[in-house]
């Protein structure tokens, strides 16, 4: 009898059962997992929480749904986990966005409107004149898969810099602390963190080099989240347009967000090469 009482209990349940199970899965539902949005470790992650704080709130509220900002220790890693689809949304520069969008079918949502430049710096003390002067020296910069780091590397080779020493930090204000301590003879960064690192470190370093603007950070969409695109991308939009993000745009020198211009990734593809081959050798 007792077992008979059980079953039948069972079974009324279990139609309520499901139906919970169904709303905790379901997109936006009070059990659904995290939206995972990864950022190339640009800044040191306390810099990159605190920045994409205002986003993940508003995202959090507008998808009724949990939100979480996650970084990686260095432009390889992040490109490793990337590709192996551990972001739902990618933020990264624009030769990551490529390799991103040809190899892992993520696809661009928008970028900055302020140009993304990259930067050759060198310290207080240095006797910088000409690039020659940096030859047989150690340079610093981000990683191996760095945008600002090939740039710099491509810029050294431009100007026949022979036998340097490349080191590589994890952070924009660690190069500008090595540079200014004498422990680099040149360091690379992008035009947007030079200006926003603390004046006492910024304002002791001298800018030798600069690129031509180039696609800087890209917000990219996961292919499993293809059906959400317009969603996503509306729910962007309308954070641009809140207080929280003019004041974000604002602090970082970023203008707000814009689309892509149709080839503006394509232009990138050499730099998506080095990255890509150096994944393949497992660096």
């Amino acid at each position: 009898m007792r077992t008979f009482l059980r079953a039948f209990i069972l079974l009324m349940l279990l139609p309520w059962l499901t139906l919970a199970g169904s709303a905790a899965a379901a997109p936006g539902g009070p059990g659904a997992a995290p939206l995972r949005i990864g950022v190339a470790p640009h800044s040191s992650a306390r810099v990159i929480l605190e920045m994409y704080q205002p986003l993940r709130l508003y995202l959090e509220q507008a998808l009724g749904s949990p939100v979480e900002i996650v970084t990686a220790p260095d432009f390889t890693e992040f490109a490793r986990r990337a590709m192996s689809q551990q972001y739902d949304i990618a933020i990264t520069t624009g030769h990551q966005a490529r390799l991103l969008q040809t190899d892992a079918a993520y696809r661009p949502l928008l970028t900055y409107q302020s140009d993304f430049k990259a930067v050759a710096l060198v310290g207080p003390d240095s006797p910088y004149k000409n690039p020659q002067d940096l030859n047989n020296k150690p340079v610093i910069g981000l990683s191996a898969s760095s945008l600002v780091t090939l740039w710099g590397q491509h810029w050294l080779i431009r100007n026949s810099v022979s036998n340097t020493t490349m080191r590589y930090v994890s952070a924009s204000d660690s190069v500008g602390q090595l540079l200014i301590k004498g422990e680099g003879s040149v360091g690379f960064m992008s035009l947007a963190n030079f200006q926003n690192l603390q004046p006492a470190v910024r304002d002791r370093l001298h800018v030798v080099a600069e690129s031509l603007p180039m696609a800087g950070r890209v917000y990219l969409l996961n292919q499993r989240h293809a059906k959400r695109y317009d969603e996503i991308l509306a729910h962007l939009r309308a954070f641009a347009d809140t207080p929280e993000a003019k004041q974000y745009f604002s602090r970082y020198n970023l203008g707000g967000y814009r689309a892509l211009e149709p080839r503006e990734l394509v232009a990138l593809e050499p730099y998506a090469n080095e990255v890509r081959l150096t994944l393949k050798q497992g660096k």
